[in-house]
């Protein structure tokens, strides 16, 4: 069962937290959390180098508006309690990330979501 892939790979992965099979993005880019349930793995240092060897569970906690980048989830790290922020994938014609679960995420009040 794969996990997470290898530096410079495109490929699908199981999400860790939901055990949902997920495709890679069509548009050539890296997808770095489960289009379902929105988590990730603590995986990368910088986008896609795989080179952290945290590997905790990433719980999304939040979600911005970003002008350039669309829609980014937050999320922290069960293990070490690092903070990360991850584009949404909202136009992946094969598997988009959920918008009724962005939805739920962004309508969370503050206190829900505990301090970034």
């Amino acid at each position: 069962m794969r996990r997470f892939v290898a530096i410079g790979t495109n490929q699908g992965f199981v999400c860790a937290h939901c055990g949902a099979d997920v495709p890679p993005l069509a548009n050539g880019s890296y997808r770095n959390h489960c289009p379902a349930c929105l988590h990730s793995l603590h995986v990368d240092v910088n986008p896609g180098d795989r080179a952290s060897d945290c590997g905790g569970l990433l719980v999304p906690v939040g979600v911005e508006q970003s002008g350039k980048k669309g829609w980014v989830i937050v999320h922290r790290c069960e293990r070490c309690g690092a903070v990360r922020r991850n584009k949404a994938a909202l136009d992946d014609p094969i598997r988009p990330d959920d918008l009724e679960a962005l939805a739920a995420l962004s309508a969370r009040a503050p206190g829900d979501r505990g301090r970034w």
